[in-house]
């Protein structure tokens, strides 16, 4: 099921229009009615992606039991609805909303991927009973202390946590401490990925390398609390180093000359031995064929 520009596509191939009206609030009496012999019950991945902030409100009604995947991204949601009761969801994208209120996703048991990045959460504690969640995504978000994520340490399986993402520059209050993030790999001991960046596995001694590198380079910078200021730095070799120098020694060309001259008649000479030692061997080949007689 995909909504882009207002219109949606179900597995039917029904197109569905929504009328301005109608994009307050998706229903399952709506999708049935539009989409005629559509089962809604047979649905499992739900597809919302919207343009515009729209304010959408979701109201199932436990139409969509059986979803396990659902991504509604930019669509302005607000109001989670009914979502919860899609008790069986394994992954779930709601980035790029304006939902500040987590409460209806208490009841997924089974979420194991949650994606709530560019949003305006500030409290995670419904998701303490998502006992099955592994990847957590909250960048873009106003969570503003580490005792906001004190509500997910239960969550053992959780090895993937987001709160801060470079690429798209989204973060939260709390990435702004110094000591962010020895916090977080001490809060969560089994943590594997922080912010993107591998702590244990394969990879993660890359990362530490590079992390030693900048802290090498930023200590040399600074001396004191203060600032090392660097002279200019200067070409290594002067600007004419690598200038092609000719030499006017007309001895020295001379013996150039004369030595190339040698060279190619020693080239000649190769070329002529090789071709009579190639001939002689082919007349010896043909003296050792043995003669034949006819009869």
């Amino acid at each position: 099921l995909t909504c882009k520009n207002r219109k949606v596509k179900c597995c039917s191939d029904i197109p569905l229009t929504l009328s301005d009206a109608e994009c307050e609030k998706i229903t399952a009496v709506l999708l049935k009615s539009r989409t005629g012999e559509f089962d809604l019950e047979s649905i499992l991945f739900l597809k919302l992606r919207g343009v515009g902030k729209i304010k959408l409100v979701f109201h199932f009604k436990n139409a969509l039991l059986f979803l396990n995947n659902v991504l509604l991204c930019l669509l302005g949601i607000h109001d989670l609805g009914c979502i919860g009761e899609c008790i069986n969801l394994e992954r779930l994208d709601l980035s790029g909303n304006n939902i500040t209120n987590l409460a209806p996703l208490a009841s997924l048991r089974l979420l194991s991927v949650l994606n709530l990045s560019a949003n305006r959460i500030s409290n995670l504690e419904p998701l303490r009973s998502c006992e099955a969640l592994q990847n957590l995504n909250v960048a873009g978000n106003i969570i503003s202390s580490i005792e906001s994520l004190h509500c997910l340490q239960p969550l053992r399986k959780l090895e993937n946590i987001r709160l801060k993402d470079n690429t798209y520059n989204f973060t939260n209050p709390v990435c702004r401490s110094a000591s962010y993030r020895t916090v977080v790999l001490e809060m969560f001991p089994n943590l594997k990925v922080l912010d993107g960046e591998r702590i244990v596995g394969r990879g993660s001694d890359l990362y530490q390398l590079c992390k030693d590198i900048d802290d090498t380079i930023k200590a040399g910078l600074y001396k004191n609390g203060q600032l090392i200021e660097h002279p200019d730095c200067k070409p290594w070799v002067d600007d004419s180093y690598w200038e092609i120098k000719r030499s006017n020694n007309a001895i020295i060309e001379e013996a150039y000359k004369q030595f190339n001259d040698v060279l190619h008649e020693c080239r000649l000479l190769n070329n002529r031995a090789t071709h009579v030692i190639s001939q002689t061997e082919r007349s010896m080949s043909l003296k050792k064929q043995p003669k034949q007689y006819a009869i």
